[in-house]
């Protein structure tokens, strides 16, 4: 698992950015892969399954807002993300 700064450093868009939508979409991508990964041992931990779907959702609500302002990074985040 990539640790936050690094996440943090790979998609930032000047030195001083940690909150812009590509880092928040990135950061949510690599905790839900985390915690699908958990599921798949734990498979009856719900309250896991309840955090990982709210995540989830508030990605989507995320990537939403990117495709609106900007269809080319939209693109390439989920590319490079593995978005589909």
């Amino acid at each position: 698992m990539k640790s936050k700064q690094e996440i943090i450093a790979e998609f930032k868009i000047n030195e001083k950015d940690t909150g812009s939508t590509q880092v928040q979409i990135a950061l949510l991508t690599e905790r839900i892969k985390h915690l699908t990964e958990h599921l798949k041992v734990n498979p009856k931990d719900n309250h896991t399954r309840t955090g990982l779907l709210k995540l989830v959702g508030q990605r989507k609500k995320l990537l939403a807002y990117l495709k609106n302002t900007n269809i080319d990074l939209y693109r390439e985040i989920k590319t490079k993300l593995g978005i589909r």
